[in-house]
């Protein structure tokens, strides 16, 4: 089945625009503001929250990423005009990181202050290893102005331990994930079970820290690698938080729901879908068995 998804994964690029439109509209809310309402609304309703994320990165000019910035700030007012359980994630690389670090900090303020003026969060999403320094000294530089502000560390990475124990010592909020972009060796594990226990490790370290943690995974070993550090710290479920990105495995996300644990839903939207559907199987061929789960019919 891996080589299978792979295959799937890599030959996305050469299938017709309009076909790939059809099975991702389970993984892409839409293209406007007013499609990821409509799917933040619905996971509400289920009682799961959500993070709204709008899809571009690697923005080279300066007009392109302040209009990405004017669409943070339309969308945190239809979250707040519209009622909805739901925080907002940034790729700094959409917002200028690539152009000058000084823009992209002062653009992220920004978006952050209007948030805080919500009582709203702002994610700061994690990128490929180029990004993962400067990601975190923006995060440490606004986390000093703004208490509503967090950030990802990925476990394929051989830095995260001590990145978990840098940001520890601020009592940062932390997405986890195992992370998706292709890197060398010398900087990521390439043995998933490496990958694995490097996760739980990280996460078991920061919650023993009082770090509020999104435990972002689909991978049911570490789903309940995750319940059994939560039970052995005897957490409550207001110091921690399940993430899943929307259309992927939602029977799983259903079970974690169901045993009452906080679950947090990834609703990606805007119109560089295509690019990040290619880009995103491409990086993670798993999840090209649940798109082709998904397409096959239920007998």
């Amino acid at each position: 089945m891996n080589v299978l998804n792979t295959l799937v994964a890599y030959s996305l690029p050469l299938v017709p625009k309009f076909i790939v439109r059809q099975f991702s509209k389970r993984y892409v809310a839409g293209d406007d503001i007013q499609d990821a309402v409509s799917v933040i609304k619905a996971l509400n309703e289920k009682g799961i929250v959500a993070t709204a994320d709008v899809l571009g990165e690697f923005c080279n000019e300066r007009k392109k990423a302040e209009a990405s910035a004017e669409i943070y700030f339309e969308l945190l007012r239809a979250i707040e005009h519209n009622g909805l359980q739901s925080h907002v994630s940034v790729k700094l690389t959409q917002l200028g990181l690539k152009i000058d670090k000084t823009f992209c900090l002062n653009i992220v303020r920004q978006i952050i202050k209007s948030a805080k003026s919500y009582n709203n969060f702002v994610r700061l999403d994690m990128e490929d290893s180029s990004c993962t320094s400067d990601t975190i000294d923006i995060f440490l530089a606004l986390k000093k102005e703004y208490d509503n502000v967090g950030v990802v560390l990925q476990s394929y990475l051989r830095r995260t331990s001590a990145d978990a124990m840098n940001l520890a010592g601020v009592t940062a909020n932390i997405r986890l994930c195992k992370g998706i972009y292709i890197e060398p060796r010398t900087i990521a594990y390439k043995d998933p079970t490496l990958i694995n226990q490097n996760f739980l490790s990280v996460l078991e370290f920061l919650l023993q820290r009082r770090s509020y943690t999104g435990i972002a995974t689909h991978d049911e070993k570490l789903v309940f690698g995750a319940e059994r550090i939560i039970e052995n710290l005897k957490l409550k479920t207001s110091e921690y938080e399940f993430q899943m990105l929307l259309g992927v495995d939602e029977e799983l996300r259903d079970i974690i729901v169901e045993r009452g644990h906080p679950m947090r839903v990834y609703v990606p939207f805007g119109r560089d879908w295509h690019s990040y559907c290619v880009r995103r199987l491409k990086e993670n061929p798993q999840i090209a068995g649940y798109v082709m789960k998904a397409m096959m019919p239920v007998k």
